[in-house]
């Protein structure tokens, strides 16, 4: 989004950017919030949730003829006036407060006791504000036809889906694999990693390869068998190389979209996924990878035997060209066309006296 406006100032509830990360927004100005300068925010940002929303209402956007936010909790619920466009680029509703609040419950042993009903009371207010504050964005932009349904079912409001920007040149397909699989997420339990290792640990005879860091690191580290190396964080360069030459990806998350799966397909990769999500849209079944209907390992496992009877049929180079589909390049394009429709719209209606139908209903996928 930057890419597309360099001149744009940034307005962030924390700033936890590295230097190589900082070099994407190149000289943008960043404002954080109160939540920046409160204890331990580096590691423990999260545990600040409930403020969230407040924080967010804190930023002075009124100098700002065009907002855009790019939102997956709070960001839409920035305040502005009838005389500024806000363009929101959604990635989900609060995926935690809506329809994964029963998996995030019993994933973090929050079912029952004083401590659950704290929780649910946090997902309640989150729930009401984030209904609240649908109806302070002008035009939504979804990242998958997913998320879109999802923004209707939380908002009752359309949206227009633009895909994620995929860095796919800086990989390339490769068609000399290696003999193993390989996974890389973060190592939360949404991810489901677990349930890959599980599946793998049952087939003794085929090598994965786990990447990535997170606080299931280490538990996964101690139940994975002999067949599975468990590489942990590593540099971009390392997980590009395994990736180029892995026989399959595989992956087990119900993603909103899900870059990674991308990526892999980028380096003529196929991808072994729950076909559940955003990977419908990005994984064509049968041609750029293989997904399996039930989140098990024993689908999992099945997916696999099928993969190895059929894994001919993938050429590196057509799984290149359907990645190409999501690059960086069609993104912002894509992006500026409907900002700018947007804008145009808007400055239209501005104009109009007649303040009755008002609305962004022009904008088309």
């Amino acid at each position: 989004m930057v890419r597309c406006y360099p001149a744009s100032d940034i307005f962030t509830l924390v700033d936890l950017l590295s230097d190589e990360q900082r070099a994407r927004i190149g000289g943008a100005s960043v404002q954080t919030s109160f939540i920046q300068r409160l204890p331990f925010v580096r590691k423990q940002y999260r545990s600040y949730l409930p403020l969230f929303p407040l924080a967010i209402e804190q930023f002075d956007l009124s100098e700002y003829d065009l907002v855009l936010s790019s939102n997956f909790a709070v960001a839409k619920g920035v305040v502005t006036s009838c005389e500024q466009l806000h363009v929101s680029y959604t990635h989900t509703p609060i995926r935690y407060a809506w329809e994964m609040q029963f998996q995030y419950l019993r994933e973090a042993g929050l079912e029952r006791g004083v401590r659950s009903g704290l929780a649910r009371a946090i997902m309640h207010y989150l729930r009401r504000y984030d209904v609240s504050t649908a109806n302070r964005v002008d035009v939504y932009l979804a990242n998958s036809a997913y998320v879109a349904r999802r923004i209707w079912k939380a908002y009752r409001r359309k949206s227009t889906v633009v895909y994620p920007p995929v860095y796919t040149d800086r990989f390339k397909a490769v068609s000399d694999k290696d003999d193993y699989y390989l996974t890389a997420s973060r190592l939360v339990p949404y991810k489901r990693v677990r349930m890959i290792v599980e599946a793998f640990n049952q087939m003794p005879d085929k090598r994965l390869v786990v990447f990535g860091g997170g606080p299931e690191l280490n538990s996964i580290r101690r139940m994975a068998g002999p067949n599975v190396d468990v590489m942990g964080h590593q540099p971009f360069e390392v997980l590009k190389s395994y990736m180029e030459r892995a026989q399959a990806f595989v992956y087990a998350a119900q993603e909103d979209f899900g870059i990674v799966a991308v990526e892999a397909q980028a380096c003529g990769t196929p991808v072994i996924a729950y076909g559940k999500g955003g990977v419908q849209e990005t994984v064509i079944d049968g041609e750029t990878g293989l997904l399996y209907t039930h989140q098990s390992a024993e689908a999992l496992r099945a997916a696999v035997t099928r993969f190895e009877q059929e894994r001919d049929r993938f050429e590196p180079e057509r799984l290149r060209h359907h990645a190409e589909r999501f690059s960086v390049d069609r993104f912002t394009a894509q992006f500026e066309h409907l900002v700018s429709q947007a804008w145009d719209v808007f400055q239209k209606e501005r104009r109009n006296e007649a303040l009755e139908g008002f609305h962004f209903d022009l904008l088309e996928a």
